[in-house]
């Protein structure tokens, strides 16, 4: 057992080591924002759709509704129209104005910091609330996405399906000062190298020491 978890300190230790060279130590939110409820509304948005996608219709919506004020009275049809081409617009529609008049009742129109806060948030699970925690507040935080799971449970970090528990596992294994930029690296692997459901591991800079890379004997 003792030398089971030396070699997967070591194995954190150089994926780290290589993820840094590979990507920097970055920790820039691909999602465009100017400030903290304007992130919080481009995450609600963003699930189940691309941040490439969401950057193309908040620039409009931030300019036609400029405040938490504003999409607390949004009207919800009109809304849904503003989002249509996000998807799920019915619902994320629905959160949002929820959120922003959660957020003006209680919040003074301000984002929470704490984790037990933002949850109680209409729309906001753990992985938005640790986007805003690690990218406005910058406390450490993992957001677990589907990049972060699917590529955590293929490196050996992790063998759960749950988020919450995938957290939990990275969080014992990964030093605090990686955890906010491992997600943004992670994400730049998922999406160019280690994809679902068929990783290019002949290209990847992790296969020799990665345990389910299929070029390993």
């Amino acid at each position: 057992m003792v030398r089971k978890t030396e070699k997967l300190e070591a194995r954190v230790r150089e994926v780290l080591k290589r993820l840094d060279a590979k990507y920097g130590a970055d920790t820039k939110c691909y999602l465009t924002h100017d400030n903290a409820w304007q992130l919080l509304i481009a995450t609600i948005l963003s699930a189940q759709c691309t941040d490439a996608r969401v950057n193309m219709v908040t620039p409009g919506l931030f300019r036609k509704y400029p405040s938490v004020q504003a999409f607390a009275d949004a009207d919800i049809r009109e809304l849904e129209q503003d989002i249509h081409s996000i998807g799920f617009y019915h619902s994320k529609a629905r959160n949002i104005i929820a959120c922003c008049k959660m957020l003006m009742e209680t919040y003074h129109g301000e984002v929470p910091r704490t984790i037990e806060e933002l949850t109680l948030l209409p729309g906001v699970g753990r992985k938005t609330a640790n986007v805003i925690r690690g990218n406005i507040f910058e406390d450490p935080s993992i957001v677990v996405d589907t990049h972060v799971k699917r590529i955590s449970k293929r490196l050996g970090f992790t063998d759960a399906d749950d988020p919450v528990k995938v957290e939990q596992d990275l969080m014992k294994i990964l030093p605090r000062e990686n955890w906010i930029r491992y997600n943004i690296q992670i994400i730049y692997l998922g999406r160019t190298i280690c994809k679902a459901p068929t990783p290019r591991c002949e290209e990847c800079y992790l296969k020799d020491i990665c345990p389910s890379s299929s070029t390993r004997s």
